[in-house]
């Protein structure tokens, strides 16, 4: 049973490197802001976790699993806040492109 839980754990720690090599890919290629913030939330956290998860398949310690559950869980809360954050300076500022935006909810602000 160790020898499953150690391949998965290498399964996620590479599938989650890869992810976030993949939003590190985004941020720097993407042309405008909201690509960008795109890039670094939605697969970053997804890769995050994956390592998280590989982590905890090769640690299987209780204090190791809280640690990570903690680590887990303050890239949950803290992604979103700061992409949010980073799209309203975009939109304040106009560094962006509006022919992107699909509906402009702040237009007559």
């Amino acid at each position: 049973m160790t020898d499953v839980a150690d391949w998965l754990g290498a399964v996620s720690l590479v599938a989650g490197a890869l992810l976030s090599l993949a939003a590190a890919i985004g941020v720097l290629r993407f042309p405008d802001t909201l690509s960008r913030m795109h890039a670094a939330t939605k697969p970053q956290v997804l890769g995050v976790l994956l390592l998280l998860l590989g982590l905890v398949l090769r640690l299987r310690t209780l204090s190791d699993l809280g640690m990570v559950a903690l680590v887990g869980v303050f890239q949950l809360a803290t992604a979103p806040v700061a992409a949010q954050m980073i799209g309203r300076a975009a939109y304040r500022t106009g560094r962006f492109d509006r022919g992107l935006l699909d509906a402009d909810e702040l237009a007559d602000r």
